[in-house]
């Protein structure tokens, strides 16, 4: 006796698997986005610790903060330092704009910032901030202005 049922998949078959598929779908993708966030914040991170690292280097060699943005300015674009993050990548591929945002006016001391580039999906997350005596801060709200509960970064 010969089976008479064709072989394969019925339609009705492979409409639930897409339906599982797309409920699958659904529900991880959101997640996938938050971890690819964090993700490309925590390598900013890791270029601010850096950009730190050649801020020390340079006070090293020159006993003062001053002068290590471009230009030998005090403010803005790091010479010592890409001024980008990812660092390891090109410059087109960056998610983050690093900057030196502040020296006192001694040279003594300084507040380094990544800010998010519009139009990357970090966009909205806040820009991450580093200071010379070892706070960091992030502001997760974005407002503008770093509260209390702001100074850390996994918060």
């Amino acid at each position: 006796m010969q089976n008479t049922r064709p072989n394969g998949f019925s339609l009705i078959e492979l409409m639930i698997v897409v339906a599982i598929v797309g409920i699958i779908v659904t529900v991880a993708y959101p997640s996938y986005q938050g971890f690819v966030v964090s993700s490309n914040r925590s390598v900013a991170q890791a270029d601010l610790m850096a950009l730190a690292s050649a801020l020390e280097r340079h006070k090293a060699a020159n006993f003062t903060y001053q002068g290590a943005a471009a230009g030998g300015a005090d403010t803005g674009t790091p010479a010592i330092f890409q001024g980008h993050s990812p660092a390891a990548e090109p410059a087109a591929n960056k998610l983050y704009d690093l900057t030196i945002e502040s020296v006192s006016a001694t040279g003594s001391s300084y507040r380094i910032m990544a800010a998010p580039v519009s139009g990357k999906p970090n966009a909205d997350d806040g820009k991450i901030y580093y200071y010379s005596d070892g706070r960091k801060a992030w502001d997760k709200d974005g407002s503008g202005g770093l509260a209390a509960s702001e100074f850390c970064w996994g918060c």
